[in-house]
């Protein structure tokens, strides 16, 4: 039985992953670590500001200020608002899924909340959104953030699955026993996705046939 669906949010439900790394490529050059795409995505989707902080200070030798990110906020908010839309074929595949669900997600309550208010998907999960930034002691990989969804909606973590598109968050679902869809979107290798208990999929259109597969078996 799936008695829970939890979605990562960004590169799951909103697009946001390209505009987030549009500006890593400012912000990191800005800093003294110029950084191509490629590399930003491999060191960075999927984790939380905090744990980026971290490898840039290490990086640099130095410690940045706490608010080093906001001189490229309007850069990257001005995108946002411009650009920001669902994930291909997420609104169709909510629609077609009647499984409780829930977000899991590395990033602030405010950005998830933000994010989802503007693809317009925040109703649906209103009430139900957890963050790995503020709500437990670890974020992704470690398994916290998938366990305390759990946990606060009363769900064995045995009947929950988990929907993600970077290597982190699957092994957090899979740190945490919870079976895993894997989305390729073209950004991250489908190989880095792959793993025990993970099906990779590049369709979200597809989602709703695969949980009812993963149900049946």
């Amino acid at each position: 039985m799936i008695e829970l669906v939890i979605f990562d949010c960004d590169g799951v439900l909103i697009d946001s992953e390209r505009i987030a790394i549009r500006t890593d490529a400012v912000a990191l050059a800005s800093l003294g670590w110029p950084m191509g795409e490629e590399e930003i995505i491999e060191r960075f989707v999927g984790r939380s500001h905090a744990a980026m902080t971290a490898e840039i200070e290490a990086h640099l030798g130095r410690t940045l200020p706490t608010d080093w990110w906001e001189p490229f906020r309007p850069l990257h908010d001005k995108a946002v608002t411009e650009e920001l839309a669902p994930v291909d074929g997420i609104v169709e595949a909510l629609a077609a899924i009647d499984l409780p669900s829930c977000v899991g997600s590395n990033s602030s309550h405010r950005w998830i909340r933000r994010g989802l208010t503007l693809t317009g998907l925040y109703d649906r999960f209103a009430g139900r959104i957890f963050s790995g930034a503020e709500d437990v002691a670890e974020g992704k990989p470690a398994p916290d953030l998938f366990l305390h969804a759990a946990r606060a909606l009363g769900v064995d973590p045995a009947a929950c699955v988990v929907v993600e598109d970077s290597p982190l968050g699957l092994a957090a679902a899979r740190a945490a026993g919870m079976p895993s869809f894997g989305y390729y979107s073209g950004m991250i290798p489908a190989e880095r996705l792959a793993g025990p208990g993970t099906v990779v999929f590049d369709d979200m259109r597809k989602l709703p046939e695969l949980l009812r597969m993963l149900a049946a078996s």
